[in-house]
């Protein structure tokens, strides 16, 4: 069954920025886009690579390891056939929120 967890304060993360946040040993990375926020998983499917350590640019992040990219709001790579995990995320009394299973 699902499970709401909070993340971090909405206020914490400026448009445009991105964070990780570790959650029971999981490693999320936390996007914030036009007042949006996305979360996928921290790791890039293909080797590994920090995704929230890389470019943010309008709703695509590029991997800093190999320079794959990903649609931080579908969790799609437009580079590859890979494709992280997307965790729904939304804000609740001034906290991002993500489900977990």
């Amino acid at each position: 069954m699902p499970r709401i967890v909070p993340l971090l304060e909405a206020a914490a993360l400026a448009a445009g920025e991105s964070r990780v946040v570790t959650v029971g040993g999981r490693e999320l990375a936390v996007f914030h886009v036009d007042g949006e926020f996305h979360v996928l998983d921290n790791h890039c499917p293909h080797a590994g690579g920090p995704l929230a350590e890389g470019t943010l640019e309008g709703g695509v992040v590029t991997c800093p390891w190999h320079a794959w990219k990903f649609d931080v709001a579908s969790g799609r790579c437009l580079t590859h056939g890979l494709h992280p995990t997307r965790f729904s995320a939304r804000v609740e009394n001034g906290w991002v929120k993500v489900e977990l299973e």
